[in-house]
């Protein structure tokens, strides 16, 4: 199983969108500072997840996800019944 997910940084009003198959493993690599992107961000919460069978799925969801990310779609996609609230 693979996961697209997005992170908030709550330190600031920051989203990440990754996909991992080992989501609490990869959650925790993002909150000890070990992925250089997000270490100046932190604390992460996970805010959203998605499940695929397989990596190719996950990455092009992912890649999806990105090309919307500051636009309407990625506000569609936060309002839907699957965003998990903070």
């Amino acid at each position: 199983m693979y996961y697209v997910y997005i992170l908030k940084s709550l330190r600031s009003a920051r989203h990440y969108v990754g996909h991992t198959d080992q989501l609490d493993r990869r959650i925790r690599e993002h909150n000890s500072g070990k992925t250089r992107s997000t270490k100046a961000y932190i604390p992460w919460k996970l805010v959203y997840t998605e499940n695929y069978r397989t990596r190719a799925e996950a990455n092009k969801r992912e890649k999806e996800i990105k090309n919307y990310k500051s636009g309407y779609k990625f506000q569609l996609l936060k309002q839907s019944e699957s965003w998990q609230s903070g």
